[in-house]
């Protein structure tokens, strides 16, 4: 299985900040944090969208392990939720992943996902092609960085009865 397990935030982070400092993805001279909220929806009120909040979500590639049992699968399917937004020179981006319950443990709790470093990257830059048009506007090129080439070929059903973000209304899945 390639990548973790076990959420990281430091990854996403420290991938994130590369991005910034290496590859010039948001080369405005703006500054750009990025924060996690495990409770933040993909709705947004009148009241954020004035002051600037936009919203994206990525289905992405992940490894989860059961806090009860301890076992550990892969899923094609995980969602993540960004919200982020430019104030001034200041940007500031919101991240969520969205767990799933063991299949075998069916006890309502939801397992954080572990990703690859790819997978991240992969992640951040179509996060950062968003920003460039949302924020920027630049061209969005068509979406970098696409679907991962692995979802194409994941003919498992998706157990929408096993994912937060189908609890939630906002899993990226039922759009596919």
């Amino acid at each position: 299985m390639k990548g973790s397990a076990e959420w990281l935030p430091s990854l996403w982070k420290e991938t994130f900040e590369e991005l910034l400092d290496d590859d010039n993805e948001l080369d405005h001279g703006d500054q750009w944090t990025l924060n996690f909220s495990y409770t933040q929806g993909d709705t947004l009120t009148t009241e954020e969208r004035k002051r600037g909040w936009k919203t994206f979500c990525h289905c992405a590639f992940g490894n989860l392990q059961c806090p009860s049992c301890s076992k550990i699968w892969s899923s094609a399917k995980v969602t993540v939720l960004f919200r982020y937004r430019l104030r001034g020179e200041r940007g500031v981006v919101i991240m969520r992943p969205f767990g799933q319950a063991c299949r075998s443990c069916h006890d309502d709790t939801y397992a954080r996902p572990g990703f690859s470093e790819e997978e991240v990257e992969r992640a951040l830059l179509r996060l950062c092609a968003k920003i460039r048009k949302n924020c920027y506007g630049e061209m969005d090129d068509n979406d970098v960085g696409g679907e991962p080439p692995h979802s194409k070929n994941n003919f498992k059903p998706h157990e929408s009865d096993l994912c937060e973000a189908c609890s939630q209304g906002i899993c990226r899945v039922k759009e596919e």
